[in-house]
């Protein structure tokens, strides 16, 4: 046998894992064996009575073992009890409750022993339980009646069960009471409340108690709580109470913290090894205590350390002797503190340290079995063989017993038996079966032929080869069917067989071959290692911050063999992503649609195939409004200020710029809260100013970027004394709303303000430069007092002071009022006008005297009308304009007039009561005014050289019009304009007959109306003339002409001529110069034309291709295609002009050089038409 690479620590693990799975021990189920118990039910069996038993006993070996069963020591004989069977090839038992029998008849101990002929296995004890849900016993409960800020315990004290029941409070609408540091349910099932407040007064405190096994939950009788508060004092305790024991004493009932459980100041607590600790403060106190941990001599564990129930409850998990110790609970309120000191002691049931394994011998060999177990007290062993004692059993000379370790010596095939050790103390006992199994095998090899592994790049490969064999087996490896026999540091190999190849490579693949031989015979394996590339991920989740309710999305981009398929999953914190729609995963990202906090937290991609698995992780960081300050304290209490202290809110991700803190007032605005101050978010108190005869309360709001928090609990309310009001009320005013009355108006203080109670108003007043005494009235707390009898609009000196039953505000400052006001008795004088223009004119006045105004002058209104217009005689309803001019102006402008009218006007003054008196209507005209354009303008009759225009005079002609100006224009195909022809028309006509126009012609028109001031604004249109169809039909095809054919017969022939002539040349070896002929003898045909004259102006320098206003017509394609003809155009022209545009358009038909074509008829200086150009050429 080959020595054997030592396993590092960090494959332990593994190894361990293939151990467990793949044994040399583990005896093929074909050979014999004695039998091991594979399954079993547990210790402390607990069942429903209501439901059949089940008590399982499950074992392997061979022969098949057969089964028994002792019930509390005694055998239990299944046969004489007819509701007890046994489930074929199987121990288990099932006791027939359902028809009719009771669980509680089969209360006890039982034990299962399975048998064959090599041995016996026993069971656990098994002690069976049916559970228990007894009711709750009828009792009185009287009303607990518990005066505000007394603590007060609610006892559940539920019936005692099997297993205990779980328990919680309701109330009848089946809703759980809520629970604070205040208010909390004990871990006896009890409700603590640290002091009671008014809203702790209802009638139906229940507690329930659920009971698991049997899903059944049993509630107690309701338990009412009345709490009495100051304010249900009578009116004979409250008189006796002075200012200061009411308003600047702290409450009676604040006291320092006293712990209502446990009791004392120390107390005991034991607990096992492995189970979780839980221990518990609950204090009573005014304020509500806070409870804190500590741990004498040393620190609390970490990473297994939680508190739970608003920090009243310690939960220590999976103890162990280390946590053994004394732990302080401290309670503390701003009164004092108190604490208790929990003695914990950590004991331990029995537990492994090298649990006895199977053992597997052949004839001849040395053996031992190993049982060693710890706990606290040291547990004792014992050895059992085949379920007896060992001191009892049948002797076997090759066993001796040392304590925890039997060995063995030359054993024989007798010596096989199954051995049981028990480790016990008080706490528990352990019990382990393991086997001595004397057989004589040749070697076998139990991993398949052929088996294909797969592993990663540069990941470990374990290569297996389960054997069994008795001897033990050597094994050995090659790599290949032939190759040498595997040796080096590159490979380790494993007692199971296994062949591990710590760092796989590419070359690493191929066939390993597996040889196991004992003295007994040989056996060979092979099997196929293949190595892939590794899964990697190229781009990872990265780091986000989103606000809530936004979208954020997380990449994970992959790269992996093309032999394997991957599978990506997404975890948030470790656990599977929540079943909601929001959550939206594509092939290579996760997307989140409307974040919520909720959604806070790490995000991991997974990425599995059937060989590896790589993850990447990104936190999303969800930030938002922070949580609400908590535990608002108030300190330093003086008349004028006070302390205010509290601990911040979760910031949510996002750091406190600042709180706000608000106050409402009890006693004059219940209910309404004000802004007091704002400090910066590093701050948790400020110095607050207060104000007199207030009952304050305050609240806390915290502020980060995201937004504003929910507004804390209000603090404990503070009522200020009384005193002196500081001010005045403001913005007084005094202003007559008649002409012989002054209505003397403020702002009335507000609660706070006021100081202290019985607040009134001194109201004084005196008319100026003539009174020297004030007149002063004291009136109740209104914001009005009216003075009657005053002369009409003169100026008082008025002031208001504010007072209570305690004194007068400050002295107040003095304000200048007027009484009434009347209207106005004299009108503007000396009213001008000067017209500017047609439109605009500007009007003059006198002001008048400012006694006559009675009142504060506010300006001139004018008032000012058309009468009629001066073009037409016909007279309208007149509609009255006002123009308002602020101030004491004397002058002022009228636009927006309508030219050649007639109007009037008049100027009045304005004071705070009305209008005074118009001045004499003035008369003034304006003067004529430019036309608007004519009415409409309408082209009829079209022939081949005239049209017939109508039009509509202006609708506001704006004076006497004296014409009417045509123009026109004609428009060529492409848009540009010909020359323009003007026409002056009487202004007494409505329409004309236009002649001696081009036939087939669009033109353009302008028409406007004409005053002596100038022309208005002109109307356009357009028109075509017919065209001229005797024209039209003289314009032939040249191709159906006769001279026209006969030209082209003769070239024929002559081509003809030309070729036999050449062929008989040919044939005679001469030659004949075609070519200086034809060049001598140029076709006149073919010559360039005189280019025209005659060309039109632009239309638009910038638009020449956008199609003419509506009526316009398009013209037609004039597209030549030169596959339609065997005449080319070039054939009819020369240049540029000669050639085709890009979309087949003729160049040249509408540029500014234009070929002359042959005259037929009347000539034209206008560029042909559409259908003329098109039919000249087909």
């Amino acid at each position: 046998m080959m020595k054997k690479k030592s396993i590092s620590a960090s494959k332990a693990s593994l190894v361990f894992f293939l151990c467990q799975m793949i044994s040399a021990l583990d005896v093929p189920l074909d050979l014999s064996q004695p039998p091991t118990i594979t399954q079993q039910s547990p210790k402390d069996y607990i069942v429903d009575p209501r439901e059949n038993i089940v008590i399982q006993c499950e074992a392997k070996g061979k022969p098949p073992p057969s089964f028994s069963w002792t019930r509390n020591g005694t055998h239990f004989d299944i046969d004489k009890d007819e509701l007890v069977t046994m489930k074929p090839n199987s121990g288990t038992l099932v006791i027939n409750i359902m028809n009719g029998g009771k669980a509680e008849a089969y209360e006890g101990v039982y034990q299962c022993t399975a048998r064959n002929e090599r041995g016996a296995a026993i069971s656990n004890n098994i002690v069976i339980r049916p559970s228990r849900s007894p009711l709750w016993t009828k009792e009185k409960l009287e009303p607990n009646q518990v005066r505000e800020g007394d603590s007060l315990v609610l006892h559940c004290r539920p019936p005692v069960g099997l297993p205990p029941p779980i328990i919680f409070w309701m109330d009848n609408a089946f809703q759980r009471l809520p629970q604070s540091e205040r208010v909390s349910q004990g871990l006896n099932g009890d409700l603590y409340f640290s002091n009671v407040q008014p809203e702790d007064t209802r009638e139906d405190y229940i507690c329930y108690a659920r009971f698991n096994h049997t899903q059944t939950i049993q509630q107690k009788q309701p338990i009412s709580v009345k709490v009495f508060s100051m304010d249900s004092l009578n009116d004979t305790i409250a008189a006796n109470l002075s200012d200061t024991d009411i308003y600047g004493a702290k409450p009676v009932t604040e006291r320092p913290p006293i712990l209502l459980t446990p009791t004392g100041t120390t107390s005991n607590k034991v607990e096992l090894r492995g189970n979780v600790l839980l221990l518990e403060c609950i204090a009573a106190g005014l304020p509500t205590p806070v409870i804190r941990w500590i741990k004498e001599g040393g620190e609390l564990p970490a990473n297994r350390t939680f508190f739970e129930n608003f920090k009243k409850t310690l939960k220590i998990v999976d103890v162990s002797e280390a946590d053994s110790g004394n732990y302080k609970c401290i309670a503390r309120n701003i009164l004092g503190s108190t604490h208790h000191v929990i003695s914990v002691t950590v004991k331990a049931a029995p537990y492994w340290i090298t649990a006895p394994r199977n053992l597997v011998l052949s004839p001849g060999e040395d053996g031992s079995l190993i049982c060693r177990a710890n706990g606290n007290p040291k547990p004792s062993i014992s050895w059992l063989s085949n379920g007896v004692p060992i001191a009892i059993a049948p002797e076997d000379p090759s066993r001796k017993v040392d304590g925890d370790t039997i060995i063995f010596s030359a054993v024989q095939e007798r010596s096989s038996a199954v051995y049981q050790c028990n480790a016990s103390n008080e706490y528990g006992y352990l019990l382990a079966n393991a086997f001595v199994n004397v057989l004589a095998e040749p070697p076998r090899i139990l991993t398949p032929a052929n088996k294909l592994y797969q592993v990663i790049l540069d990941s470990p490969a374990l290569i297996d080869c389960a054997y069994f064999g008795s001897p033990k087996p050597e094994i050995e490896w090659f790599k290949g069917v032939k190759g040498s026999i595997l040796r080096g540091n590159e490979y380790v190999f494993h007692d199971n067989g296994t062949l591990e190849i710590p760092v796989a490579q590419k070359d690493s693949s191929g066939t390993y071959t597996c040889v196991a031989r004992n003295e007994l015979g040989k056996i060979q394996n092979e099997v196929q290692l293949e190595v892939k590339d590794p899964t990697l991920i190229i781009k990872q989740p990265e780091y986000k911050v989103i606000q809530r309710y936004g979208h954020v999305s997380f990449e994970c981009i992959i790269k992996h063999d093309s032999t394997l398929i991957p599978t990506v999953i997404w975890l948030k914190d470790n656990d599977e992503l929540p079943d909601d729609e929001r959550f939206l995963v594509g092939k290579d990202n996760l997307t989140i649609m409307n974040v919520t906090d909720k959604d806070d937290g790490t995000y991991t991609c997974i990425v599995n195939t059937t060989l590896d698995s790589v993850s990447a992780s990104a936190v999303l960081t969800v930030v938002a409004r922070p949580n609400p300050p908590f535990d608002l304290e108030l300190t330093g209490q003086l008349e004028r200020s006070i302390e205010l202290s509290w601990i911040p809110g979760d910031e949510n991700n996002s750091p406190i710029t600042s709180f706000v803190i608000e106050y409402e007032d009890g006693l004059h605005e219940p209910g309404v809260w004000h802004y007091q101050t704002e400090v910066p978010g590093s701050q948790t108190t400020v110095q607050l100013k207060l104000s007199p005869y207030v009952n304050y309360s305050f609240r806390v709001i915290a502020v980060n970027e995201i937004g504003r928090s929910q507004p804390s609990e209000p603090s404990e309310q503070y009522l200020t004394k009384s005193a002196n009001p500081d001010e005045n009320p403001s913005n007084v005013q005094g202003i007559g709303s008649e002409p012989d009355n002054l209505v003397i108006t403020w702002e009335s203080l507000k609660g706070f303000q006021s100081n202290g109670p019985g607040l009134q108003y001194k109201v004084s007043w005196r008319q100026k430069d003539v009174d020297d005494e004030w007149t002063s009235v004291v009136v109740a707390n209104v914001s009005k007092y009216i003075v009657s009898g005053t002369p009409t609009f003169v100026p008082y000196e008025i002031k208001v002071q504010a007072l209570n039953d305690l004194g007068y505000a400050p002295e107040p400052s003095e304000v200048i009022g007027h009484s009434g006001e009347d209207l106005p008795m004299v009108a503007p004088g000396n009213v001008q006008v000067h017209v500017i223009n047609s439109t605009l004119a500007k009007v003059h006045w006198d002001p008048v005297p400012l006694k006559s105004v009675r009142g504060h002058l506010q300006g001139y209104k004018v008032y000012y009308w058309k009468v009629q217009s001066l073009s037409r005689r016909s007279k309208r309803h007149i509609e009255k304009k006002i123009l308002t001019f602020r101030g004491n102006k004397t002058f002022g402008m009228l636009p927006g007039l309508e030219p050649y009218s007639s109007y009037k006007l008049n100027v009045r003054v304005v004071n705070g009561k009305g209008e005074g008196p118009a001045s004499p209507d003035k008369v003034f005209k304006t003067p004529e005014g430019v036309p608007s354009s004519p009415s409409f303008l309408k082209i009829t009759n079209p022939t081949l050289d005239s049209l017939t225009l109508e039009w509509g005079s202006p609708t506001h002609p704006n004076g006497i019009l004296i014409s009417y100006i045509l123009k026109f224009q004609p428009i060529n195909n492409t848009h540009e304009l010909g020359p323009l022809v003007e026409i002056r028309i009487p202004a007494n006509e409505s329409s004309l007959i236009l002649k001696n126009l081009n036939y087939s012609t669009r033109y353009k028109f302008y028409f406007n109306a004409q005053t002596s001031v100038g022309s208005g604004s002109q109307i356009t249109e357009e028109a075509v003339t017919i065209m001229d169809e005797a024209m039209a039909s003289r314009q032939v095809d040249i191709a159906t002409q006769g001279w026209f054919i006969g030209l082209m017969c003769a070239v024929a022939l002559l081509i003809l001529i030309l070729l036999i002539v050449c062929f008989i040349r040919r044939n005679k070896g001469g030659k004949y110069p075609v070519k200086e002929k034809e060049d001598a003898h140029a076709d006149p045909e073919i010559q360039p034309m005189k280019e025209d004259d005659g060309t039109f102006g632009e239309y638009s320098d910038a638009e020449d291709h956008k199609p003419l206003k509506k009526g316009s017509r398009t013209p037609s394609d004039r597209t030549v295609k030169k596959e339609d003809s065997d005449d080319s155009l070039v054939d009819y022209g020369e240049g540029v002009n000669g050639q085709f545009n890009e979309d087949g358009s003729f160049i040249g038909q509408y540029s500014g050089k234009k070929e002359k074509e042959p005259a037929e008829g009347n000539e034209s200086s206008e560029a042909p038409s559409p259908v003329n150009a098109m039919n000249s050429f087909v």
